[in-house]
Order: C-alpha cells, then structure tokens, then sequence
C-alpha cells in the first residue's frame, strides 16, 4: 500500500518523521528539516544529514566585535568560565527548545551589554525575542553566579568584564560559524552538546 507524504500529499512517503508525527517523502524531509519541522535531535535522518551539512559560507567581515582578539592562549586562561558559560546556555537551549537564531539574538543582547559597560555606561539591552531574552538572562545570572563563587572562594573579584565579554564573543563567533541557515536549526547546540557534553549526574550514595 502507496502512503501519501503527510507534507506534500503527492509522494510516496518513505519514512517516518517524528517532528511531524507521520510518515513523508525524502523530497520534504530535506526541504523542510529544520525549517518549517521542529526536528528532536535523535532523528536519524537529521543524524545523517549534519554529516554532511555545510555552514553558512562566512567572510571576516561577517564577524561582529572583530575589535575583540581571541586566541588560543585566552580560551585556554579562561577554560573554566568557557565550560560554565557553555554549560548554561546549553541548559536554557535545551529548556526552552530553543533554536540557533534565538542563541544568537540572546548572545548579541548580552555582549552589546557588556560593551556598554567598557564604555562606564549602564545599559542592558533586551531582545523582544522571549527565547534570545531567557538565553541572555541565564547567561547573565550564570556569571554573576561563577564570580560569586570565585570571590567566596579567593576573597577577590577574579572576574574582569573584559574576559567576560571576550567568552560571550567566543560562542558567537561558534555561533556563525556552526548554524546551518535552516529557520529552526539546531546545529550550534548539537556542536555544543558535542564538544561540551552535559556532566554525568553523581551517583548517590547507599546508606
């Protein structure tokens, strides 16, 4: 028995897409994954194609703050905010199933905040976007909560605005570098999950 594309109506469906709760045609899956189909990342469909998926061509000139210099030696003096900034904004992406584009927003709010601040202003940009405005705020408060501890634990301010804004430019910069250009893309926080896994949970302790 011929199964319509729950999609396009016309061909023959060939696989089962979760994001759509039916079966569709190769066709659609392609044109319309991670565009118009929220797709979960264990599809493997979607698994497939992110072995192949090429990011959108950039240019130097298409990277913001190119003021800001990064380098090898700053990711590695600045390792540990690095993973704890990463950490929070997988946690928000994850929460809110939030994709690529609202990282991106929410990092851009953050960093012209923390720009406004160099310059001995206080001005907190807020984007009208509710996803990119959660990723900013845990963000914000994922900081304030790491140099809490790092003041607790040395008796001093340990964290400089500076190196702050320099890691927010870090994953922007991953950002552009691993969004695929698809409308609900989630290849930044699949490179992310990648590269900075979640903990393990602890295992409890028998009494």
């Amino acid at each position: 028995m011929n199964i319509p594309c729950k999609i396009c109506e016309r061909k023959r469906a060939k696989r089962h897409c979760p994001g759509v709760g039916g079966d569709i045609c190769p066709a659609c899956c392609g044109a319309e994954r991670e565009n118009t189909i929220d797709c979960p990342l264990d599809c493997q469909y979607l698994r497939e194609a992110r072995l192949h998926d090429r990011p959108v061509a950039l240019t130097a000139e298409d990277f913001p703050n190119q003021d800001i210099k990064l380098s090898e030696d700053f990711i590695r003096q600045h390792e540990q905010m690095v993973m704890w900034l990463a950490l929070a904004l997988m946690k928000v992406m994850e929460s809110r199933k939030a994709v690529d584009g609202d990282a991106r927003e929410g990092l851009d709010a953050l960093i012209r905040t923390y720009r406004t601040r160099e310059s001995g202003l206080i001005y907190e940009t807020r984007p009208p976007n509710p996803y990119a405005a959660d990723i900013q705020e845990a963000l914000k408060q994922s900081v304030e909560e790491l140099h809490k501890r790092q003041t607790e634990s040395s008796g001093m301010h340990t964290i400089r605005d500076a190196d702050v804004l320099g890691t927010l430019v870090f994953f922007q910069r991953l950002e552009l570098q691993h969004n695929n250009g698809r409308r609900r893309g989630r290849a930044f926080f699949d490179f992310l999950r990648t590269y900075f896994p979640f903990p393990e949970p602890a295992a409890s302790v028998a009494t």
